[in-house]
Parts: structure tokens; sequence; C-alpha cells
């Protein structure tokens, strides 16, 4: 099968490592054409105004989602719009986020310069979400491309055998990444005889999102051209059609101004709003004449769910973040089909970026980035068909090359894409193996094997994406491009009269993309607002809250809400290990509390708090047992104690309970900790859930430490924020550290030594915190360290603190005493700690079938696993379960007894039979009152 040039730019280069049978292919530069709104063949409209919100005082959300709510409930007219939203000069404050979740609806101020939407509150979220509802169905008939080979840039394909795809019909072409095709690119191992980050086959599959546009007998048509070729020798591909009855269209926002509030006072502060504008499920939507101020995470966010997308207009201006993975990817998309025209950017890290298997076509056209601290380009792996278009990157790079393995195995991040015309400090273009990578006419150091053409050279036409939509659309095309003028007629040896003409020109600076801009933007004149249109004068009343349930207490002995005992499983939130890729999430990810992916919702990324808790109740999960990660940071899974060469960590992020300074750099890279102030998201995060959970009668088991950090495994105490190298407090622990044979770390000792000075005042006002934060909370049971085997004086201390708190505020915490046997004995002994104890946490011992008793001692400077390796554990029996439970329910009646110790799933019925408590058994099998 043959495909026409669809840009009268045909180069006769070869595929490297392209089968024998298809030499007589040739790759092609992609047609970019079809990127934006409509894909390219409308302007983007102007949309009459429906409802204008007028400047409030104090929160405007309620205001801005119930005129985005009222339009919601209009029928669309016969173009799809149901109309604009205006909001007036003045400033909006913003508590929340707005969301627009429904077709056809427009959010415009009255000009950039004259509304301002601000972020107000320490939030991590996105300002303002543009999101449909994920419900596509997807058909379970895999139909299999017939072609031995599809050379990217084709819009048309054979399927063998028979198939009911017709015109209209929305379809999913997907190219495998099978293991023939990663060894081709060498990206199944990156170096050092360990394969951990490479490319796994199934991992790194492109899904072309398309529209059949005709059909004849097996061949078919649609409606934008592949950018990475399917060849049978690497798998060919295979077709999929779907339906998405809730994905949005025709929807944007524009002439705004949004600010995210922040700390003054930390130039790298994060607890304020990362996203300003974050797309996900939708397509033909449009984000224009805005400027952002101050968000740490990026203008504008386009998931993998979004096609079709144009943002124009743009400015980000001071982002507020640490310098980091994850941070300042100012405009950035990981769908396909978008248009990012006529954008600046300044002090980002990623300004202009394709993430993770983005299929393309995506084109940036006509944008500057101002001293960014990293490159533009794809940033993560094999994103196919990426235009840069009259791109300028003032300081730094624009990259298609092989990652290698940054960015966790990234390898080769672009394909089939092309640099057009560009200015950045260094171009690197490099040709991946099975596809090609292109640059023309740039003015840049040079790095790479693609393909270089008028380097240092101006060029006709002066945009390559403007000049293919142009030829697509012929006499129905209208000059969009509103180009910077340049002059470009400059010679080295002018006429006298030119050079007269020159002089005089030199007089005057040239006009700045910036600059440009900002004129475009002024010239928007806001519209006129008809009488009809409505005014949202007040919110409509938000529902009731759900009432709680009754409070969790303990009576008779046993952990009860009202008369009910709590029974069902218990959840250990992940610690360590994640990654945001596709692969993993489908396969490997569970629910989480303070996990933290930017701008991504759902499980395995950022979890939404309520979605948690429906997943707990239709599981049988009645605790969640949350700890704070082991380390934040991704790179560090490889278990190497290294410090990062630099701040590009890693998602998803562990967030730790104490807030990063601003100053200096820690070992992740990042700036170090403060160990006086607190990670306002993780707590709030905690707290959001504790509410949840009141309302819904869970329980969080809320671990104060997490042991692990300081034994083990030298990595294990690399980045932690108690080390001296991660904070600014002077915590005094030896530096560098003493790792054992250059491996292992043994600093429990130290760690729980509260005669230091100022360690001790630290964890004083570190347990005083996690009682704060469930201040008005019944759900939650306090513990002193997930994996404590630590000796007695840390436990009683500990329990002093609480008794400090409890004569201060009045309140008494559930306490629940998890810890050794004989250190659990110990407190119980002691009369007057002994009262502050609630539970008694069966969990580093047990009974063995045998009758023996497993129970290492405490404050040996070992942890769980390596007691375990030196005695044996065994097992346990109902009847070992039961014993350990009873013993202890008869000498403290008063007191719960919770088991999860080994075989707690096994012999919940033994747990529930001796009286414990948070027995793993459904509800449904105990009799009413128990």
């Amino acid at each position: 099968m043959k495909f026409p040039s669809l840009t009268g730019i045909f180069f006769p280069v070869l595929c490297n490592l392209s089968a024998q049978s298809n030499d007589a292919e040739y790759t092609r530069l992609p047609d970019f054409s079809h990127c934006g709104y409509q894909a390219g063949n409308v302007p983007i409209p102007d949309v009459p105004v429906k409802i204008v919100v007028p400047v409030v005082k104090g929160d405007a959300t309620p205001y801005i989602q119930e005129a985005i709510n009222r339009l919601a409930g209009s029928p669309p007219d016969k173009n799809g719009f149901r109309g604009t939203i205006l909001l007036h000069p003045g400033d909006y404050h913003v508590n929340g986020n707005i969301r627009i979740n429904a077709s056809g609806i427009i959010l415009s101020g009255s000009g950039a310069n004259a509304t301002r939407l601000i972020a107000a509150g320490k939030d991590r979220r996105s300002l303002i979400c543009i999101e449909g509802k994920n419900d596509r169905k997807i058909s379970q008939d895999t139909l299999t491309v017939a072609d031995g080979y599809v050379p990217a840039g084709a819009t048309e394909l054979q399927i063998a055998g028979k198939h009911p795809l017709k015109a209209g019909d929305k379809i999913l072409i997907i190219r495998p990444s099978t293991k023939e095709w990663i060894e081709a690119l060498g990206t199944a191992h990156f170096g050092g005889g360990i394969t951990a980050s490479g490319w796994k086959p199934g991992e790194h599959n492109l899904f072309f999102d398309r529209t059949v546009t005709s059909v004849e007998a097996g061949h078919i048509a649609f409606d934008a051209p592949l950018t990475t070729a399917l060849d049978k020798n690497f798998g060919g591909g295979y077709l999929l059609s779907y339906q998405w009855e809730n994905r949005i269209e025709n929807v944007g926002v524009e002439n705004l101004t949004c600010i995210s509030e922040y700390d003054a006072q930390n130039p790298k502060d994060e607890a304020h709003a990362w996203i300003a504008v974050n797309i996900a499920n939708a397509c033909d939507a449009w984000v224009r004449n805005i400027i952002f101020h101050h968000f740490a995470g990026s203008a504008v966010f386009v998931q993998e769910t979004v096609k079709r997308i144009t943002v124009e207009n743009c400015k980000s201006l001071n982002p507020v973040s640490e310098i980091g993975g994850q941070r300042r990817n100012t405009f950035f998309t990981m769908g396909q089909q978008g248009l990012f025209q006529r954008l600046y950017s300044e002090y980002g890290y990623h300004d202009f970026a394709a993430g993770f298997c983005a299929p393309g076509p995506n084109a940036f056209v006509q944008c500057h980035a101002y001293l960014p601290y990293n490159y533009s380009g794809a940033i993560s792996s094999w994103a196919s068909g990426v235009l840069f278009d009259i791109v300028n990157i003032e300081g730094n790079a624009l990259r298609y090359a092989n990652l290698y393995q940054d960015n966790r195995g990234a390898g080769w991040n672009a394909a089939n894409s092309v640099f057009w015309q560009c200015s950045p400090s260094l171009i690197e273009c490099f040709a991946p193996p099975t596809a090609m990578n292109w640059a023309f006419g740039s003015w840049s150091e040079f790095s790479g094997n693609g393909y270089w053409e008028n380097s240092n050279s101006h060029i006709q036409p002066r945009s390559l994406y403007y000049s293919q939509l142009e030829k697509r659309l012929g006499k129905t095309y209208a000059d969009r491009s509103l180009l910077v003028p340049v002059n470009t007629g400059a010679t080295s040896s002018p006429t006298v009269a030119q050079a007269r003409e020159l002089t005089d020109e030199s007089g005057t600076p040239a006009i700045t993309l910036s600059e440009w801009i900002d004129k475009l933007i002024a010239g928007y004149a806001p519209p006129d607002v008809p009488a009809h249109a409505e005014t949202v004068r007040a919110p409509s009343p938000q529902p009731t809250a759900a009432p709680e349930t009754s409070p969790l207490t303990i009576k008779n002995g046993k952990l009860v809400r009202g008369n009910r005992l709590l029974t069902g499983r218990s959840h250990r939130v992940t610690w360590w290990n994640g990654s945001d890729r596709p692969a993993y999430l489908k396969r490997n990810a569970t629910p989480h509390l303070t996990r933290f992916v930017p701008g991504r919702t759902g499980t395995g990324l950022t979890d939404d708090i309520q979605a948690v808790a429906q997943w707990m109740e239709q599981e049988n999960i009645i605790a969640i047992d949350h700890n704070y990660g082991l380390w934040y940071d991704r790179r560090r899974d490889d278990h190497e104690r290294i410090r990062r060469i630099n701040g590009n960590v890693q998602p998803p992020f562990y967030e730790q309970p104490f807030a990063r300074s601003g100053q200096g750099t820690a070992y992740d890279g990042l700036s170090k900790y403060d160990l006086t102030k607190y990670n306002d998201w993780y707590w709030m995060r905690l707290k959001q859930f504790a509410g949840e959970a009141d309302r819904k009668g869970l329980v969080l088991l809320h671990q104060n430490y997490f042991q692990h950090n300081i034994i083990e495994a030298g990595a294990h105490w690399t980045d932690s924020p108690w080390r001296p190298a991660n904070n600014i407090n002077d915590t005094g622990f030896p530096e560098p550290p003493p790792y054992a044979g250059d491996k292992r770390i043994f600093l429990a000792e130290q760690f729980y030594d509260v005669s230091h000075p100022v360690r001790r005042e630290l964890h004083r006002a570190y347990i005083r915190k996690c009682l704060d934060n469930f201040k008005g909370n019944n759900a939650v049971i306090q513990l002193i360290s997930a994996e404590y085997t630590g000796p007695l004086h840390f436990v009683q201390f500990w329990l002093d603190v609480i008794v400090e708190w409890e004569k201060e505020t009045g309140k008494h915490p559930l306490i629940a005493l998890s810890a050794t046997k004989d250190v659990q004995d110990a407190i119980l002994s002691d009369p007057v700690r002994a009262k502050i104890v609630d539970i008694i946490d069966i969990r580093y011992w047990f009974y063995r079938d045998d009758g023996t008793l497993y129970a290492p001692e405490g404050g040996l400077n070992l942890a769980p696993r390596q007691h375990a390796r030196l005695v044996k554990p065994g097992r346990a029996s109902f009847e070992s379960v039961y014993r350990a439970v009873k013993e202890y329910r008869d000498r403290y009646p008063e007191k719960a007894v919770t088991y999860y110790a080994d075989g707690y799933l096994q012999y919940a019925q033994a747990v529930y039979d001796a009286g414990g408590s948070l027995p793993a058994l459904p509800a449904k099998l105990l009799k009413s009152g128990n």
C-alpha cells in the first residue's frame, strides 16, 4: 500500500532496522495539520454569553460552579455549545476548584488584564478542571491489521477478515510494544547488568484515537495520520472500537489571569495550587488568552484521555516550587492532536513537553522559554509525531534522544518528530532504530544522527504547521498563524540603500514573543452581554453532609460503634515502589492516602479519598494501616544510597510528614526538610480521610513513625528527613552515616535516644502534631510506629507526651500499644502508663502451633524480619491465636485487643471467639449486637 505525501516534503530516508520487505517504504514528515481544536479545520469560535457571575466577596468557588451547573442543565445548540459564562473585571478568590464536566461550556473572563482567578489556600490542587467521565466502553472484538507494514503518516489500512466498522465509528489503533521491537531499540537494558529500568513487552503500547472516515471491504480510512509504523516484524497492529458517552467536547477557558497564592517567605513553597488548567476525558477544547502566575506544576496539563485541543496566547510567569521532577512542566501533554501555539514561559523545568508514549501528532508552534532549568521536548518514552515549530529555548535544550535510564528508564523519548526553524541553546536530534527524527533550519549547537537540513539558515515556509494546514484545507484556510513579524531578508552584501534601511531599523528593538502575546491579549474585546443572560448572585444550597456514624469507642473491652462490633480486614498502604505508567497502574496499584502524582487522580496516582472509603466498604476492609513513605523519590527504589545527580525526582511521591525548607539540597536533589514545620498536604489528606471514616464507620490506624528508615539497608536512611544531610535542624546523627560494611544501617538506638536535646524536642513536637491533626475525629487509633521493635524507653516517652497533650487539651484519643511482647508487658505493668493504653495490638509476637512462644525482644536494633532470620518464627494455629488474644482479654478486660500477627486473616474467627477487636470477618457473619 502506498500513501501520498501530505506535505509535499518527502525524503527518501529509510527507516533503520525496518524489514527487508518494506525497504521500498519511505519515512516521511508527519502531517501535523490535524492538531488543535476540531483538528484545525475551523478557527476557535466566539460563543455567546448565557450567564454572568459578578465579583463576590469571599470564596467565589460556589458561585462560579453554580453557573457551570446551571448551564450544564440546558440543551446545547446545533453546534454543540451551551454558552459562555462571563466573569466581570476584578478578583475572584477560589478556595476550591472549578469543574467543567459538561460539553459546550466556555468559562471566560473580561480579559487577561481585567479578571483574576486567585487560587487560595494550601491544597495542591488544580484550579480549573475540564473533565468528563472516564466511562469509555471498549469493544472486546479485536480487529487485526492485515498489512505487513503501515508506515508512519498513513491514514488508511487493511483489516484481516470481516469487521463491523462503518464511517463515524470511534476506534483505537494499537501498536504493541513487543520483545522484538524493544530489542531492536536497545531499551531492554541500560547498563550496569541490571534490567529493572529496561522496557518490558506490553508496557509501551501506543493507542491512536481515531474516527473512521470511510470503509471499503477490508480497507478503512481514518481522520488523522499514524505517527509510528505498524510493522508485522514488531507485532503489527490491531484495532478496537469504542463508545464514550461522557467524554466532553466544545469546552474552553479564556481571557483570564490565574494566580496561585503561596508563602512569600519560601521561594520553593509547594503548599499551594499546582495546576492551573487540568484537562481529562475531553476532546475539541481550548485554553486561550491566559496569564498564569506562581503555579508549582503546570499552567496547562493535558492528560492521555484528551485529543484535539488548542492552547494559545498564554504566558506562565514566576512559578513557585522546588526545582525538580514533576514541577514546572509548564505546557505539558500526554494526549494527541494538541496544538500549543504562541506560548511564553519563564523559569520552567520542562516548559513545552510531551509525556509517556504520547501518540501524536502534537505541535508546539511559536513558543519561547526563558532560562528554564531543563530541556523541552519529549520527557519520557516514545512520544511520536511531535513538532517544535519556531520554538526558542533560551538557555537550555530541545531533545529528541535516547534518555537511557533517566526518568526511570525512558529510553528513546521521541520518534518521527520534527524541529522546524528552532533556536534553543542546544538541539539533540537522534534517530531511533525503526523511526526517524528531523531538524530543519535550526540555530543552535547540534548533536545527533537524525536528519539535518539547512542548519543555521532561515527556511521557507516559515512555519511547517501552517504550511501543512494551508495545503490540506486549500481555499477554506484562513490565515490564523499570527506569526511574530520578523525580518529574514538580511544579506552579507547589502546595497547602500539596504544598509541605510537596516541601520534605521536597528534603533528599534525587535518585538519579542512575550510582547506579541501581550498585544494579542490586549486586542480581545469583552463580548456583549445579551439582555436575557442570567446573573448568578447566590449559589444553590449545598446538600447536607452525611451524618457521622456512632463514635468509635471501647465498650466492654471491644472496639464498637454504638453496639456494633467493627469487623473487616486491614489494608496497609504501599510505602515504597510504584509507577505512574499504565501497565503498573493496571496491574499493581492499590489505594493510598498520602501518595501524590501532580494533576492525576486515581488508584496508584493521587487517590480520591471518597473513592478509597467506598473501596474499603466494597472489599470488607474496616481499617487503613497508614505510615509515611520509606522515601519520597522512586529513583531510590533501586536501594542504592548515592546522592542523586539532580532533583529530577520521579513519581508517585510517597509524601513525608515534614515540610521542605526551601534551603540547601537534600540527597534527593530537592531542598532540605525543616523538622519544625509540617507538610500541609500530607496532614490535610489524613484529616480528610479521618472525616470520611467518621461518616462511614471506618478506622484509620495511624502509625506515628516508620522504623524501616533507621534499620536494615543503608538506602533506607539516605533520604530520611531525620538525616542531618537532609534537614536544617542539626539532628546530631553521625554524618557521613556509619554504614556497616558499606551497605547496612543501625541507627535505631540513636533515633530512639530522647536524651539528645534537639531530637527530644523534635520528637515531642512531632508526636503532638500526630495528635493535633485529628482533633474532632473519632475514627483514629494512634500507634507508635510501623514495624516497631524498639526499646521500652521510647514507648514510655511517647506515652508521656500523649499524657501531657491530653492534660492540655482535655481530649483522649484511642491509643494502641503495638510493640514486642516484653515492651508491651512492661508498659502494662506500669500503673501510670497503662492507663493511657486503650488497645493492646498483638503484631510482633505470637504463640506457635506447638504452644511455644515466638517473641523477639525489643530494643535489640533488629527489624522484624531480621529477628525472623535469627529464630524461625514458625506458624500459628487457630488455638494459638485464640490463646494470645484471650490471655490479654482476660488480664485486661477493660482494654480492647487486636491481632495483626501471623495468621490474622486465616484465623480471624479465633480472634473473634477470643473477644478480640477488628477481626477480619464479614459483618454479615456476626450476630446482631455483638
